[in-house]
């Protein structure tokens, strides 16, 4: 059974399961979640708490006789079973599953993991604590849908904001979701109940995001101008080596490429993104929705570009390394319509250079 976080509250005010599997790569979603749990349990007369963590050196047989062990002081306990890699074994894999197949009375098991692919996810003891119980997937927010979760994390502290205020913190905490919270929190602390007006939160929330250079293909098929430029300065920030900056800019292009003479061959999209390796729904999404905004043309051309910005990285001709990588990101993201600017306060310096760029383009 499976259970968003988002549903979690509102699953434990009906019920308790006597197994709840917690994974995913938010740590701040993670968090909640196994916390709700241990609250709901501790409700319920589970006061005793027991906790394994299946390192290197754990023996699985420990996850029995745990489960199966009376306390002299309480008649129910909460087990919580930790493997910090995602990776049980063999052994850990069939213990596991044996756990769940009798899974002791008066006990509530919380099973934490990190991310998992799908190849984990489709594995027998994963399959196994699916069918035992409900499972949590703390997933990483993306940027389109931050602007809501900040709403909903107001809310609950009795405040609002319109959407350009929303899209202005969204931007300060791209990628950092603990230090949204935090902002968030912050905002509770200074700000009466209400609306939080877009200048309170010029002044109040900094600039915290951190940027993943594997979701910049993503942002490139998003024609959104303001945010690639914004990336590429917080990758420079981050001091992130170009080479990888450069690879995964070229590594879209050759994907948007494939993807161009798979359409223009008749392929089906399962087709298109298993030959052209397009991972993931989301990337699926982007791909299917933009990649008809795109030419061969445009492609060859951006490859082009993309070598000339190797042989700069590689010290073989002058010029700026990081002013090259963002034209070359603009000959994509600049084809689609971006957000609007913001109307209010002064215009941040990754968006003033993205105007440059777009000048020194066209």
């Amino acid at each position: 059974m499976r259970i968003s976080p988002e549903q979690l509250q509102q699953h434990l005010a009906r019920e308790l399961k006597p197994l709840y599997t917690v994974f995913g790569t938010e740590t701040l979603l993670a968090i909640e979640a196994m916390d709700r749990i241990r609250a709901r349990a501790r409700s319920e007369g589970y006061s005793e708490r027991a906790v394994l963590t299946a390192d290197s050196g754990f023996k699985w047989s420990e996850l029995a006789f745990a489960g199966s062990a009376q306390s002299l002081f309480s008649a129910r306990k909460l087990l919580e079973l930790r493997i910090p890699t995602g990776k049980p074994g063999v052994a850990g894999g069939e213990a596991i599953q044996r756990y769940c197949e009798g899974a002791p009375r008066d006990t509530v098991t919380l099973v934490c993991l990190p991310g998992l692919d799908w190849r984990a996810q489709k594995a027998g003891w994963f399959e196994a604590l699916d069918r035992a119980g409900a499972v949590i997937e703390a997933k990483a927010v993306s940027r389109k849908a931050l602007p809501d979760w900040l709403a909903g994390r107001l809310s609950v502290q009795g405040q609002e904001a319109d959407r350009e205020t929303l899209e202005f913190i969204a931007e300060r905490v791209e990628g950092n979701l603990l230090a949204a919270h935090q902002e968030v929190q912050k905002l509770a602390l200074l700000f009466p109940a209400g609306k939080i007006s877009y200048e309170q939160a010029c002044e109040a929330v900094i600039d915290v995001a951190r940027y993943d250079v594997f979701n910049l293909g993503e942002a490139l098929l998003e024609g959104d101008v303001l945010h690639v430029a914004r990336m590429l300065e917080g990758l420079r920030g981050e001091g992130l080596a170009p080479p990888l900056v450069l690879w995964a800019i070229a590594e879209e292009i050759r994907t948007i490429g494939r993807v161009l003479d798979g359409v223009g061959s008749g392929r089906t999209p399962p087709q298109l993104w298993r030959e052209a390796r397009v991972w993931g729904n989301a990337h699926q999404q982007l791909m299917q929705q933009h990649c008809r905004r795109f030419t061969r043309d445009q492609v060859e051309a951006a490859l082009l570009h993309a070598a000339r910005a190797d042989r700069m990285v590689k010290g073989l001709i002058r010029g700026d390394v990081w002013d090259e990588l963002l034209q070359l990101a603009l000959r994509f993201a600049i084809s689609a319509p971006a957000r609007p600017v913001m109307k209010r306060g002064r215009m941040p310096a990754a968006s003033a250079a993205a105007g440059r760029s777009q000048q020194a383009l066209f």
